[in-house]
């Protein structure tokens, strides 16, 4: 079964937001809605989306200040901005602060559903496969299951490439424990969970010498690797 795209909602109208997330489910999408954009915050640090649906005008955060903060993070997840307005200028500043599409309510759902299918046709089929890592100061080869850093070099084994790998391509987010697990393990079981956290525990100890890398713990959800500027 083909795995759904993850889509986050960012809408503070209740009837527009029930509206768009119904029909979106309907289509096969799997959706979260928030009304707010620090709720929107919160939940874009707990999971990974695959594209980000935000209102322009929201309480406690606007759109475009949300948006900023996440390419700030280096987070290229695609963002489609929603509003009201039809000003020139809004729409500057939504492609400025690195948004990929912007539709003006009220809108078509269809259209917007054809926009989303288009963004992301274009970002998976521009993404290349990728077997090199660039990780602070450390260069992780895939293909070679080795770590550079400088002059030297480690072997690693499959699975701590695989880990390592998995959270490169997620750098700066939170990523779930059992996607991880059930990635590279095919198993979230306990036991499979604890030789996990020996892997982690290894892997901080490859990067210990570049104090702008590290893997966080995220309580409750799983882990970070945090690349410091």
């Amino acid at each position: 079964m083909e795995k759904k795209v993850k889509v986050l909602l960012a809408e503070d109208d209740p009837n527009l937001g029930f509206v768009v997330k119904d029909n979106l489910s309907d289509k096969g999408y799997d959706v979260t809605h928030c009304i707010n954009g620090l709720d929107a915050e919160r939940a874009i640090y707990k999971e990974k989306f695959d594209i980000y649906l935000l209102d322009v005008m929201m309480p406690k955060k606007d759109g475009f200040t949300l948006a900023q903060e996440i390419r700030d993070k280096k987070d290229e997840t695609p963002i489609i901005f929603i509003t009201a307005r039809e000003m020139q200028e809004d729409k500057l500043k939504g492609f400025a602060v690195g948004g990929d599409d912007y539709i003006t309510k009220p809108f078509n759902l269809d259209e917007l559903v054809m926009r989303m299918e288009a963004i992301l046709k274009r970002t998976k089929l521009t993404t290349p496969d990728v077997t090199e890592y660039k990780i602070g100061k450390y260069t992780l080869k895939v293909d070679e299951l080795k770590l550079f850093f400088g002059d030297s070099v480690s072997s690693i084994t499959k699975k701590e490439s695989a880990l390592l790998e998995y959270l490169a391509k997620n750098a700066n987010q939170p990523v779930k424990r059992e996607d991880m697990l059930m990635k590279i393990w095919k198993d979230d079981s306990y036991f499979a969970g604890r030789s996990m956290d020996v892997y982690i525990t290894k892997i901080r100890k490859y990067l210990k010498d570049d104090s702008s890398v590290e893997i966080q713990n995220v309580h409750g959800v799983g882990f970070k690797l945090l690349l410091k500027d």
